[in-house]
């Protein structure tokens, strides 16, 4: 039987040995793996040609997995705030390294050998990417220097109406003239009582003449008697103590809230009591009742110190003294 060996594609162990690698089910498994990082590979290698460089966000930063290596690699290249698409799998792919463990991995799991190819990159390609990378720089820093200027001159035009307003505001305004400025307000003056006298005096509405008050007449006045402040009350505008910042009598002294903490544990006591059972034993004896020191039984000299046969006697010899006192006691 041969050893249990472990393949990474079908997540499995067999024990056929080499046979297993041109099974249905691994061949399946390694079509499917390709296929997954194929479009990651097309895409590097559309960027040999036409290298593409963007500024810096942390997306590019993501991360693909190389199959024939077994290892992550990084797709894009990033250097300060500046990024090359698909630099970092590129210089993966175009590695010795890589290479050689994708010949071994199709040697292994017995791939299509036409497959190949896709997944390496020559170094007469990667030199290729090299130039059209330094291209596409070039062409990135033209960008650049077009949006400076052109965020430049909105800088300037910004400047330019903002001095523009200064200016119109600091000019000396023109003085009109006296002469004009009298005929311009005896017009407006009699435009506006025209109108006045128009607005008071309506047309076709017979209404009676009011009637004259006599402002002037004699009569009872009124005497002023002065203001009527009470002393020590008056209002927040007077300067007086605003009512919520007044004590009040009954919040003077130091009056607790609520019950006090022996209270407090009294209830907590009896809430215990009340989860115990109610004909338990002892559930009605009063403890704050007083008992003395003699309730303790005393047959047997249970609480006594010493032999059993001791107390057993000098039990008799006081039952017998109390027994000779009661007989003289009814004598």
């Amino acid at each position: 039987m041969a050893p249990a060996q472990r393949c990474p594609l079908c997540r499995q162990t067999f024990f056929c040995g080499r046979g297993h690698v041109y099974s249905r089910k691994h061949q399946r498994q390694l079509k499917e793996a390709l296929e997954r990082l194929l479009p990651q590979v097309e895409a590097a290698r559309k960027a040999i040609r036409a290298a593409q460089v963007e500024r810096y966000v942390p997306e590019h930063e993501r991360c693909c997995w190389c199959l024939c290596c077994g290892c992550e690699v990084r797709e894009h290249l990033s250097h300060g705030n500046l990024t090359v698409l698909y630099g970092g799998l590129l210089e993966h792919l175009a590695s010795p390294e890589h290479k050689k463990a994708t010949n071994k991995f199709w040697w292994e799991n017995k791939a299509e050998v036409q497959m190949k190819e896709k997944f390496l990159v020559t170094p007469q390609d990667y030199a290729r990417f090299k130039k059209s990378m330094v291209k596409g720089l070039d062409s990135y820093e033209e960008k650049e220097d077009e949006v400076i200027k052109e965020m430049a001159a909105q800088i300037r035009e910004v400047e330019q109406s903002r001095q523009e307003v200064v200016r119109s505001v600091l000019e000396p305004q023109t003085v009109p003239d006296p002469e004009e400025g009298s005929s311009a307000h005896g017009s407006w003056k009699g435009i506006n009582s025209q109108v006045a006298s128009s607005s008071q005096q309506p047309a076709n509405l017979d209404l009676p003449p009011a009637p004259e008050l006599d402002w002037m007449e004699t009569g009872p006045s009124l005497t002023f008697i002065g203001h009527q402040d009470i002393p020590g009350v008056g209002n927040i505008h007077s300067g007086a103590t605003p009512p919520w910042m007044i004590q009040d009598e009954y919040t003077a002294g130091n009056q607790e809230i609520g019950p006090s903490y022996e209270e407090f544990l009294k209830e907590k006591e009896k809430q215990k009591l009340k989860k115990l059972p109610p004909d338990r034993v002892g559930a009605n004896f009063d403890h704050s009742s007083r008992t003395s020191a003699g309730w303790l039984p005393s047959f047997g000299r249970v609480w006594n110190n010493g032999r059993r046969w001791q107390s057993r006697h000098q039990f008799k010899t006081e039952a017998a003294a109390m027994k000779k006192q009661s007989h003289t006691e009814k004598s």
